[in-house]
């Protein structure tokens, strides 16, 4: 049989390292659906949704390099959007099929016809559609090579009809180039660098996910300039591990030790990060960054300096010109901040609540301390990422996935299905909100099917918590955040595997021992207190007076009952932490 358009686009993927593709099949997938199964160098996961495929993609993508998702005419390419939304903004490696109606109706409206490059253009660093044999496989080695050298999504739009004609040869190459060069500043961009370090006392490191790789490099550094080191969400678990010098995360999710050494430094080194929360960078503080994408320079915050390079590279070059210092009375004053704030968070660790007013730093405290050193975690948006941001260590061998900067709900349960297919030997574990896993609850049933061990903690607060603490902190009484849930424990093993409901607080670690020594899926569902709440280490006046007017007005309309028990379940947690 002679080969098909379909079957040489498998053979790239495959040669550029894709190893499974996450899609719903049918119409204008079929035809590639059937190369992949001729093929058999690459596995079709079978989702529910196809938004689901695109999140696990991008957990695959970040773990392991490359991955694809796919979707059919219309339909299919629309629910692919939030999960492309989140790869190309977590700057991960992900090619997404797209194919459509035959390319003779395009143009025409016709049924489930989509305009792939509008609908794509915006979650995307490339984004084409081929007509012919000769555009198919020079457009997709186009495709792989924008993911892979630029980190995102790059969507490659296949009609139906062409995945059946007969390939051609082309004239330019059909692989895949992976390069890996070195990036750092200029000598004299070095040089300044140094001197500004050299001749500031009161230096603070913050480092995003970017320094990962730099890490001994940075403990260097730190060493030599007596630096406090803070990070970011996505830097926690590149930054965290085996550093004396680290002060915790700051951001919406973090703690005032991070805050409070960077705004009491002189300088404030930025390695790394793209974060985005400009109200808690300081103003009046000489700040430099380093950055491997130059066009991020200066975006965040009023810089100094601004220098391009990957930050493994530039400390290599760096560390040289950097002369040790002696004086650490900055370094051990803001340890020592940090060392008040970790007693704080314990105070839940230790009272755990009580019946279906079970803590959530507790069952978060307990998750880590029984997760293996290598355990991957996925967090939903919302109050899980407080938890798990706060309460879940780095080792130097755990990751920690989410979606970070676009900041969707629903993405731990998918991520987590990616995870378990490219890490099959490690432990994954899923942060859920409740709002979070019923938004695609019917992906359980993708986990039931390829019997995937993934052990699923639903942090089950009856509301959107995140939500309801943002119109609380604004004045606004919360309004339409309850949520009426089903038994998610019943739910799961309706979907075919073991579910487990927590009610009291001694139940806990026995139901996560339980579910970590059971084969298999696991869903853990555990009735937290919808009144904990996540406070930022930077607390406006207007926050607290927002708060105040919410309360207020919900005693007035005669709900005391709830402003008690928030007044309650926070109070020696609001003491610690100020």
């Amino acid at each position: 049989m002679a080969k098909k358009v379909a079957d040489q686009l498998v053979e790239m993927l495959v040669e550029a390292g894709v190893k499974r593709v996450y899609a719903v099949t049918g119409d204008s997938l079929n035809e590639f659906n059937a190369a992949i199964k001729r093929n058999g160098n690459i596995k079709w996961i079978h989702v529910r949704n196809e938004e689901v495929g695109a999140f696990a993609a991008a957990a695959e993508a970040e773990l392991d390099g490359i991955a694809c998702c796919a979707g059919s005419s219309g339909p299919g390419h629309v629910h692919l959007i939030n999960g492309l939304y989140e790869a190309n903004r977590g700057n991960v490696p992900v090619i997404a099929i797209a194919s459509t109606c035959a390319t003779q109706e395009f143009g025409t409206e016709y049924f489930q016809e989509t305009n792939t490059i509008k609908l794509f253009d915006d979650c995307s660093i490339y984004n084409r559609i081929a007509t012919t044999q000769e555009q198919a496989p020079r457009m997709l080695q186009a495709a792989l090579q924008h993911a892979i050298s630029r980190k995102g999504v790059a969507v490659f739009g296949l009609p139906g009809d062409l995945e059946s004609k007969p390939a051609v040869d082309i004239v330019s190459s059909i692989k895949t180039f992976k390069t890996s060069p070195v990036l750092h500043p200029s000598e004299d961009e070095l040089y300044e660098l140094a001197n500004i370090l050299n001749d500031n006392d009161k230096v603070t490191i913050y480092c995003g996910i970017g320094a990962s790789k730099g890490h001994s490099l940075l403990l260097q550094l730190a060493e030599k300039l007596k630096s406090p080191v803070g990070y970011s969400f996505r830097g926690k678990m590149g930054t965290q591990y085996n550093n004396p010098y680290e002060v915790g995360m700051t951001g919406l999710l973090g703690l005032p030790s991070a805050f409070q050494s960077m705004h009491e430094a002189d300088v404030v080194l930025l390695l790394g990060t793209d974060f985005p929360y400009a109200n808690f960078m300081p103003v009046n503080k000489k700040i430099i960054q380093i950055e491997e994408r130059p066009e991020r320079l200066g975006r965040r915050a009023k810089i100094d300096l601004g220098l391009c390079g990957k930050v493994e590279d530039t400390l290599h070059v760096l560390l040289p010109l950097i002369n040790t210092k002696t004086e650490d009375s900055f370094l051990q004053k803001q340890l020592k901040k940090y060392e008040e704030v970790k007693s704080g968070l314990n105070v839940y660790v230790k009272d755990p609540g009580k019946e279906d007013l079970i803590h959530p730093e507790y069952v978060a405290s307990e998750i880590n301390r029984l997760a293996d050193k290598d355990a991957i975690f996925t967090v939903d948006t919302g109050m899980c990422c407080v938890w798990g941001a706060r309460y879940i260590h780095a080792t130097g061998e755990r990751k920690m996935l989410g979606s970070f900067s676009h900041g969707t709900m629903a993405n731990a349960m998918p991520m987590a299905i990616g995870a378990a297919l490219t890490c099959p030997s490690k432990q994954v574990i899923a942060f859920c909100g409740d709002g979070g896993i019923s938004m695609l609850l019917g992906d359980l049933a993708t986990i039931h099917q390829y019997q995937l061990p993934i052990k699923l903690f639903v942090f089950n607060n009856r509301s959107l918590g995140m939500v309801k603490l943002e119109m609380e902190v604004d004045g606004i009484p919360d309004n339409e955040t309850d949520m009426v849930n089903p038994d998610f424990g019943l739910i799961a093993q309706a979907m075919g595997f073991k579910g487990i409901n927590v009610h009291k607080p001694e139940e806990v670690e026995s139901a996560i021992l339980e579910s970590f020594s059971t084969q298999g899926p696991v869903l853990v569902n555990i009735m937290t207190n919808p009144n904990s709440l996540a406070l930022p280490p930077k607390i406006e006046w207007t926050q607290i007076k927002g708060m105040a007017t919410s309360m207020a007005k919900m005693m007035l309309g005669g709900n005391i009952r709830e402003v008690a028990d928030t007044i309650e379940s926070n109070i020696k947690h609001i003491k610690s932490i100020l």
